[in-house]
Protein backbone atom coordinates (compact mmCIF):
# COMPACT_ATOMS: atom_id res chain seq x y z
CA UNK A 1 0.00 0.00 0.00
CA UNK A 2 1.92 3.23 -1.23
CA UNK A 3 0.97 6.44 -2.36
CA UNK A 4 3.27 7.10 -5.43
CA UNK A 5 5.09 10.29 -5.38
CA UNK A 6 7.48 9.91 -8.70
CA UNK A 7 7.19 8.12 -11.81
CA UNK A 8 10.71 6.93 -12.43
CA UNK A 9 11.52 5.86 -16.07
CA UNK A 10 12.60 1.81 -15.64
CA UNK A 11 14.42 -0.48 -18.38
CA UNK A 12 12.84 -3.97 -18.57
CA UNK A 13 15.39 -6.51 -19.77
CA UNK A 14 12.31 -9.09 -20.16
CA UNK A 15 8.38 -8.32 -20.78
CA UNK A 16 5.57 -10.41 -20.04
CA UNK A 17 2.23 -10.26 -20.36
CA UNK A 18 0.26 -10.66 -17.30
CA UNK A 19 -3.00 -12.29 -16.22
CA UNK A 20 -5.83 -9.72 -16.55
CA UNK A 21 -7.97 -8.72 -12.97
CA UNK A 22 -10.19 -6.53 -12.05
CA UNK A 23 -9.22 -3.02 -10.13
CA UNK A 24 -11.61 -1.10 -7.79
CA UNK A 25 -10.81 2.85 -8.01
CA UNK A 26 -12.22 5.26 -5.83
CA UNK A 27 -11.89 9.03 -5.87
CA UNK A 28 -11.84 11.15 -2.54
CA UNK A 29 -10.95 14.51 -0.35
CA UNK A 30 -8.50 14.26 2.34
CA UNK A 31 -7.09 17.55 4.10
CA UNK A 32 -7.67 19.45 0.97
CA UNK A 33 -5.75 16.71 -1.11
CA UNK A 34 -8.18 15.20 -4.11
CA UNK A 35 -6.66 11.07 -3.97
CA UNK A 36 -7.18 8.39 -6.55
CA UNK A 37 -6.46 5.52 -4.60
CA UNK A 38 -7.00 2.19 -7.12
CA UNK A 39 -6.77 -1.49 -5.10
CA UNK A 40 -7.13 -4.65 -7.34
CA UNK A 41 -7.56 -8.02 -5.57
CA UNK A 42 -5.65 -10.70 -7.81
CA UNK A 43 -7.14 -13.36 -10.10
CA UNK A 44 -10.50 -15.30 -9.47
CA UNK A 45 -8.70 -18.63 -8.20
CA UNK A 46 -7.39 -17.35 -5.57
CA UNK A 47 -7.57 -18.58 -1.84
CA UNK A 48 -8.90 -15.69 -0.89
CA UNK A 49 -10.63 -14.08 -4.13
CA UNK A 50 -12.04 -10.61 -2.55
CA UNK A 51 -8.73 -9.73 -0.58
CA UNK A 52 -6.78 -6.70 -1.91
CA UNK A 53 -3.24 -7.91 -2.95
CA UNK A 54 -2.25 -4.36 -4.06
CA UNK A 55 -3.30 -0.62 -3.11
CA UNK A 56 -2.01 2.76 -5.10
CA UNK A 57 -2.50 6.02 -4.14
CA UNK A 58 -2.28 9.23 -6.63
CA UNK A 59 -2.15 13.00 -5.66
CA UNK A 60 -2.71 15.67 -8.47
CA UNK A 61 1.18 16.17 -8.99
CA UNK A 62 1.58 12.37 -9.59
CA UNK A 63 -1.43 11.96 -11.42
CA UNK A 64 -0.20 14.64 -13.36
CA UNK A 65 2.63 12.62 -14.20
CA UNK A 66 0.39 9.74 -15.07
CA UNK A 67 -1.56 11.35 -17.35
CA UNK A 68 1.83 12.49 -19.52
CA UNK A 69 3.39 8.89 -19.71
CA UNK A 70 -0.03 7.68 -20.86
CA UNK A 71 -0.68 10.50 -23.37
CA UNK A 72 3.32 10.07 -24.30
CA UNK A 73 3.04 6.34 -25.02
CA UNK A 74 -0.80 5.74 -25.85
CA UNK A 75 -1.19 8.85 -27.95
CA UNK A 76 -3.72 9.86 -25.96
CA UNK A 77 -4.73 13.79 -26.79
Amino acid sequence: MARIDTFVPGMLQRMTLHDPIDATYFTYELDGRRLLQINTSGRKDREVPDKVSQSIQLDQDSAAQLFTILKDHFGFK
